[in-house]
């Protein structure tokens, strides 16, 4: 019984000093510096969304892929993925071209969606993200934020 104990005990200890081997990463910096026109292709419409990824951790961050999830008022607008793979140096920052997706059916639905408020000032939008691969897996990241769209009811 006290083998088994002491056993347990070891194991307990050993994973969380295992735990430790993990260093602590503050969250990536990400700022959306540039919007491109890209060839629209049938009744979807294509941009080229170019984000500025700051590292602010003391190692570096390997990537292999990026995706992007717009939503406006609550709602999906836009979509986007990428496999361009590379590597933020620690302390410093990149710029990404993720192309995105904006379908006619997501145009509609944001249109229907924007009819029934009473002023375009202050659309909540929201752009979620996520660098895969490297040694620590898939970095995870999320923008908060309002716009203010020309030709609201207010400027009438």
């Amino acid at each position: 019984m006290r083998r088994i104990l002491g056993l347990s005990v070891f194991l307990i200890l050993l994973s969380l000093s295992a735990c430790a081997l993990f260093p602590h990463r503050d969250p990536l910096n990400i700022n959306v510096v540039g919007i491109e026109p890209l060839p629209n292709q049938g009744l979807e419409v294509r941009f080229a969304v170019k984000l500025r990824v700051q590292n602010p951790n003391e190692t570096a961050i390997d990537y292999n892929g990026v995706a992007l999830d717009l939503e406006v008022n609550g709602r999906t607008l836009a979509t986007g993925v990428s496999d361009q793979s590379g590597s933020i140096p620690r302390f410093s920052e990149a710029i990404l071209s993720v192309p995105v997706s904006i379908s006619a059916f997501s145009v509609l639905r944001q249109t229907l969606g924007l009819s029934q408020t009473q002023s375009l000032d202050n659309l909540p939008y929201v752009l979620k993200g996520k660098l895969a691969g490297g040694v620590f897996g898939t970095l995870r990241f999320v923008d908060r934020g309002t716009l203010d769209l020309p030709g609201s009811a207010a400027n009438w």
